[in-house]
């Protein structure tokens, strides 16, 4: 927890780009760069939740989108610089003045960021593309890279485990057995970790810390440990030592990895 603080610390008062700022953080606190990676991730999500209820109000978004009007700047990297000084993600301000400007009953600001040619104001259109190419912390393509990593640690986890002769159920074939919450993995024949019994295993490609972790064990978790038993999770990018010993005793165990080696029941 300790060091997790002063990592969280040196992020939130680091004023230099998130490569820099990801590297120089992994140097000095000889931590793994992609930990680094998912801490600085977590720790910009916690700040756009914050600030984007400052500006969820219609009329602050409207005064913000007359004022950048007001201004007359043509260049492409107005936008930009504009969100910059307010504190925001520029695609996330893009986002907003969208909404004010370029929704029809057909249309969401979500698929206008994807398919910006609909934009017929060729000036914005610009400068919500250069927002798009420079945004490093929001947007379609942040999500996308999130998704791609989530699904390529899940199936290393599938790799692993096929390798290892265990058979297991995805999420897919849960739901179509009538399933709503299910972990990744429920594995059809449990088996053990040391002492402990593993009936589902959930991936989770991001850093666990205090709030996230209460957060999961609130919202999936323990509805997992109800209705199947106990389990492992994995969080492939590290946790805070601390959390594994919370819900030891209760059956889900917490790890950053999956073990090579472990006892069958079949």
């Amino acid at each position: 927890m300790e060091t997790y603080l002063k990592i969280a610390k040196f992020v939130e008062s680091s004023d230099q780009d998130a490569a820099s700022c990801i590297s120089e953080a992994s140097t000095v606190f000889q931590c793994a760069h992609n930990t680094v990676l998912a801490i600085f991730m977590q720790i910009v999500q916690k700040k756009l939740r914050k600030v984007s209820y400052l500006y969820c109000d219609q009329r602050v978004q409207t005064d913000h989108w007359k004022q950048f009007k007001s201004k007359k700047d043509c260049s492409k990297e107005a936008l930009y610089n504009v969100a910059k000084r307010m504190g925001l993600p520029p695609v996330m301000l893009a986002k907003m003045f969208i909404e004010i400007n370029e929704l029809d009953k057909n249309q969401t600001s979500t698929y206008i960021l994807r398919n910006i040619s609909v934009i017929e104001n060729t000036i914005f259109r610009d400068q919500v593309q250069y927002c798009l190419e420079n945004d490093d912390q929001f947007g379609p393509s942040i999500d996308l890279i999130k998704k791609s990593i989530g699904e390529e640690y899940e199936l290393i986890l599938k790799d692993k485990l096929t390798f290892m002769n265990v058979p297991f159920k995805d999420e897919n074939i849960l739901r179509d057995q009538g399933y709503d919450k299910t972990p990744d993995l429920l594995l059809t024949v449990p088996i053990a970790i040391g002492d402990h019994v593993i009936n589902w295993i959930e991936s989770k490609a991001s850093f666990g810390d205090e709030v996230s972790h209460k957060q999961y064990l609130r919202e999936q978790y323990w509805s997992y440990w109800n209705r199947f038993g106990s389990g492992l999770v994995i969080y492939w990018f590290g946790f805070v030592d601390e959390l594994a010993e919370q819900t030891l005793d209760k059956g889900i165990i917490i790890m950053d990895h999956m073990p090579s080696k472990v006892a069958t029941l079949f």
